[in-house]
């Protein structure tokens, strides 16, 4: 007898998660669903939740489309991407520093962690956000500190 062979689905492309959670944080900081921008862009809610996720591939031209969509250049989506080590490292330890695109989705599904990003996007002075940012980042690094 012969065993059916298993076939397993590929893993998302680490670029492709990556954009795709760039995409869901910017969503979410405008506080958009992903039915509204479907509509925007003439596509499905399904396929956003596809991009999102990293399982399918966004082609230039929707990319382009998204960052008008969301407001920001293209070269949002590819931030977290400049970050990473060289390729060659990253391959050999099969580590990065950068945290993971899973890590900055979980975080965005904390309910104050969004409330607290569509609040600081509506804050229109940029003194005031540096500010705010500059208050936060001391907390956060007094917190993180042992003796705490």
């Amino acid at each position: 007898m012969s065993e059916t062979p298993t076939i397993t689905p590929a893993k998302p492309d680490p670029v492709d998660v990556s954009i795709g959670s760039r995409l869901r944080l910017r969503r979410l900081a405008l506080g958009l669903s992903q039915s509204s921008l479907a509509n925007a862009l003439g596509i499905t809610f399904q396929q956003i939740q596809k991009y999102e996720r990293g399982t399918n591939r966004i082609v230039a031209s929707r990319l382009y489309r998204l960052s008008q969509v969301l407001q920001v250049p293209v070269q949002y989506f590819f931030q977290d991407l400049s970050a990473r080590e060289a390729p060659e490292h990253s391959l050999a330890n099969g580590q990065s520093d950068v945290e993971s695109p899973e890590r900055v989705s979980d975080l965005m599904t904390q309910r104050d962690m969004l409330r607290l990003v569509q609040a600081y996007s509506r804050i229109d002075d940029a003194t005031v956000r540096r500010q705010i940012y500059a208050l936060v980042k001391t907390i956060g690094e007094h917190c993180c500190d042992p003796t705490c």
